[in-house]
């Protein structure tokens, strides 16, 4: 049997790290694929304590979001409300407001936590969402 310990420094990171290569093909149900499990979660959880990803600029987002699924800018007139406010929010020159970041998150699969963030207008002051 296969004992597995918490993750507490870069070292035991590095070898979990290995050791989860190792057995990254192993089957489920078995005792390789349930270590392997569980060195997932200790590894994505030192990864978070760790080296926290930071979430892209809101504007940024959507912007990525409208190439990906090559959408211009008045695709998204029904989610903002008309072309001048779209050219606004995506140049930075008016803020999010609640009711287009449920627009934008249910239409575009952005998560709201990444909308709500504070970001810059007009290179500003960093802005939060009316």
């Amino acid at each position: 049997m296969i004992t597995v310990e918490a993750i507490k420094n870069e070292e035991q990171y590095i070898r979990a790290m290995k050791r989860m290569q190792d057995i990254f093909l192993a089957a489920p149900n078995t005792p390789e694929g349930e270590e392997l499990e569980v060195l997932v979660t200790l590894i994505g959880k030192y990864e978070s304590e760790h080296y926290p990803v930071e979430l892209p600029d809101p504007i940024e987002a959507i912007k990525e979001r409208m190439e990906d699924l090559s959408l211009k800018d008045k695709d998204l007139v029904p989610f903002i409300g008309n072309k001048t406010s779209v050219s606004q929010i995506l140049n930075r020159k008016r803020a999010l407001t609640i009711e287009m970041i449920r627009a934008l998150s249910t239409n575009l699969g952005l998560s709201v936590e990444l909308l709500i963030q504070p970001y810059e207008l007009n290179g500003k002051q960093t802005h939060q969402p009316a």
